[in-house]
């Protein structure tokens, strides 16, 4: 076989090759950005109404929340748990903020942030507000819903001082 047979050869397999590759999926960030404000939208509605079974479904199956000052909630049984303690709280009160969501170009996942307030009674009965920051990771999940799978929250207000002995 000659040279140029072997590089002509070459060159229409390569050409075939790239005739065959999968094509570049659709660029659908914008609507998955809409589908996440949706459903950042929801989930602060229920908030607002103390919704325990609407609040878990946002989440994934093995999801896990990162709470201040507790250790790490993993699982819906244990997020509906804390939550369940959460809501159950004296003058308890929380509203969501959206600010950015961003979403991966491969579609697959994404995150969004925001901040919060919240207002729940002292022990004393009296109202307390804290006000916050949260960050949320989402995985579009084999059904194309979005879920929760990694969700942080935090205090804007400073650490209480340290008990001394």
């Amino acid at each position: 076989m000659t040279r140029f047979a072997m590089l002509t050869g070459g060159a229409a397999l390569l050409s075939f090759m790239w005739g065959c590759a999968a094509p570049t999926p659709p660029d659908a960030r914008a609507a998955d950005e809409r589908a996440i404000r949706e459903i950042e939208a929801e989930w602060s509605k229920a908030a607002a109404a103390k919704d325990l079974e609407r609040w878990v479904s946002f989440y994934a199956d093995d999801a896990a929340v990162y709470p201040p000052g507790i250790p790490m909630v993993t699982g819906k049984d244990t997020i509906r748990k804390t939550m369940a303690a959460f809501f159950a709280t004296p003058g308890v009160s929380l509203s969501l903020q959206l600010t950015k969501v961003e979403v991966s170009r491969s579609g697959d996942l994404a995150y969004c942030s925001g901040t919060y307030t919240g207002t729940m009674n002292d022990p004393k009965g009296k109202p307390v507000t804290d006000r916050g920051k949260y960050v949320v990771v989402y995985e579009k999940q084999p059904d194309g819903n979005w879920k929760c799978v990694a969700d942080i929250y935090n205090s804007d207000l400073p650490a209480p001082a340290l008990a001394k002995k």
